[in-house]
């Protein structure tokens, strides 16, 4: 009788620590989401890395370094970084990358952060140099430009 107590307490105890891991990397996520959505309205400036003005690989840099997560500074560094994630299933804190404003051209080219993905209707936050929403923003993707723009989305936070 005592092996199955035994393998019972294991049992539970696995899945408890289970459930702490993913109660971990969600409040991970939320907190950079959080972080991340105080800049919001912060200048575009290129090269810019902190509060006075950040470039959109700047932002992204500046939000999870705050977290001690090593990340590019160019949006080119992300290249072969993290692990890709289907854009359907995209999650808070996953990086969205795109190409630079000539979609043609597919390198990237500019960054952001997913904050949302409310059954395929994504929303991010990245560091825009466009007139029309200059600065830290948050755009529906669904609803822009980006999607021609489109290359892929990465986690890199813990899974």
């Amino acid at each position: 009788m005592r092996p199955v107590i035994i393998l019972l307490t294991f049992l539970f105890s696995s899945a408890a620590l289970a459930n702490e891991k993913t109660t971990e990397h969600l409040v991970e996520r939320d907190s950079v989401v959080h972080f991340a959505k105080q800049y919001i309205g912060t200048p575009y400036l290129w090269g810019g890395q902190s509060e006075k003005g950040f470039d959109c690989s700047g932002f992204v840099y500046h939000v999870y370094t705050h977290f001690g997560i090593p990340v590019s500074r160019t949006s080119r560094g992300f290249k072969n970084k993290g692990v890709e994630v289907d854009l359907r299933r995209s999650c808070p804190g996953d990086i969205i990358l795109f190409t630079g404003t000539n979609a043609s051209q597919r390198t990237i080219g500019h960054v952001g952060i997913v904050l949302q993905n409310d059954n395929g209707t994504i929303d991010f936050i990245h560091s825009s140099s466009s007139k029309k929403h200059y600065g830290v923003t948050v755009t529906r993707f669904n609803e822009s430009g980006y999607v021609r723009r489109f290359l892929k989305v990465i986690n890199i936070l813990k899974s």
